[in-house]
């Protein structure tokens, strides 16, 4: 799969780092569920359109919130995948 760069501001691309963005996703109670290996992208974008498109299966799967990473770093979240 290719990737397009992520734009940035003033209309150049941005370039990626290595560092991967990932999703921690956790059940009802807020453990950790485990996801070996876990589920990396190149981008930010690339992460989030990924959770729009999955969110559904993962809470069927009995994922109750996700979070955002980039690295070891927590950009946001716990996010519920709750419909409402």
């Amino acid at each position: 799969m290719t990737h397009s760069p992520e734009p940035a501001f003033g209309g150049t691309a941005r370039k990626h780092d290595g560092v991967p963005w990932w999703w921690q996703l956790n059940d009802a109670d807020g453990q950790v569920i485990p996801e070996d290996p876990r589920t990396e992208f190149p981008t930010r974008s690339d992460a989030e359109s990924w959770i729009g498109e999955a969110y559904p299966d993962l809470a069927e799967d009995g994922v109750a919130s996700v979070t955002l990473f980039e690295g070891e770093r927590q950009v946001y979240g716990p996010m519920s995948l709750a419909a409402g």
